[in-house]
């Protein structure tokens, strides 16, 4: 990998979209928007997660496992090529397959030169009413990677990873300056009444959480529009190491989320609230547990 001298701010965008009917059709519109965002300047560009295909994870239906590639693959030379031309780092969310049975929602990494730095695997697999993911989704098994870009330190973690905060530290203790989360995540249309406030708030929450706790920017990119029974929320959003909102898309809309993050400012933070050295790595044996049960 080519060590890049350390920078001190990079501007990153989140594309937020709905399905547009078809893999291509879904790759020509990421591409544009991403095209647009490098256009204001931004470096560093995420896709929403699964971004060629709608959330098909609504229903088990092996016909589906259609859709998954090879990752490198086709769609990562499209957009290594649209990298290279625009000299920005892609985050590109895909349905990857790695042979007949085994298939991974799979985060790849162009670099700057359109090269390809490598793969996240989603490790934490959700399997709730319409989100059935288990049926599509073998766990993740290469580890919580971070990767050194042409504009800095990076992780990726998915989706249902965001409400774990052990992945997020072990991100940030390899390095990561930026940790960035390509989302499917919306209300269940007999739910919203009751609960849709909450668990978005809860969503939020908890990654603005993992942002102050590892003094890091964190970077979610949310699907907007109405997929079957799933309305999805939006509000893709950046927040800083204190956990504050640096921009947030709407609900209902499509949108582009831009924010410009300062690694110095993270180094100041990490100073003054210097959570990592404070650790007591000696007391945590038992998070290797399932449970800890009582004496």
């Amino acid at each position: 990998m080519m060590k890049y001298t350390q920078i001190e701010s990079v501007r990153i965008a989140l594309i937020q979209g709905r399905d547009q009917g078809s893999p291509q059709a879904n790759l020509d519109y990421t591409i544009k928007r991403i095209r647009d965002a490098a256009g204001q300047g931004a470096q560093v560009i995420c896709t929403q997660e699964l971004f060629t295909a709608p959330y098909f994870c609504r229903t088990q239906n092996p016909d589906l496992f259609d859709l998954a590639e090879p990752i490198p693959g086709p769609t990562t030379d499209v957009l290594g090529g649209v990298a290279e031309e625009l000299g920005v780092v892609l985050i590109a969310s895909l349905f990857e397959r790695r042979t007949a049975g085994v298939y991974h929602n799979t985060a790849a990494v162009i670099d700057a030169d359109g090269s390809y730095l490598g793969k996240y695997r989603k490790m934490h697999i959700p399997q709730d009413p319409g989100f059935e993911e288990k049926f599509y989704f073998t766990p993740g098994d290469l580890g919580y990677k971070v990767w050194e870009t042409r504009f800095g330190k990076i992780s990726v973690l998915i989706c249902w990873d965001q409400w774990y905060p052990e992945a997020a530290r072990l991100a940030a203790l390899a390095g990561a300056n930026i940790i960035f989360y390509p989302t499917a995540i919306g209300w269940l249309a007999d739910e919203k009444a009751e609960l849709g406030e909450v668990q978005h708030s809860a969503w939020e929450t908890v990654q603005r959480g993992h942002a102050i706790a590892n003094g890091c920017y964190v970077a979610a990119t949310n699907r907007t529009g109405i997929e079957g029974e799933i309305e999805f929320w939006g509000q893709s959003f950046v927040a800083d190491c204190y956990g504050q909102i640096i921009d947030r898309a709407p609900v209902d809309a499509e949108a582009i989320v831009y924010a410009d993050c300062d690694f110095n400012a993270l180094q100041s933070m990490r100073r003054i609230w210097p959570f990592f050295r404070d650790r007591r790595i000696d007391s945590f044996d038992d998070l290797s547990r399932r449970m800890i049960d009582a004496d």
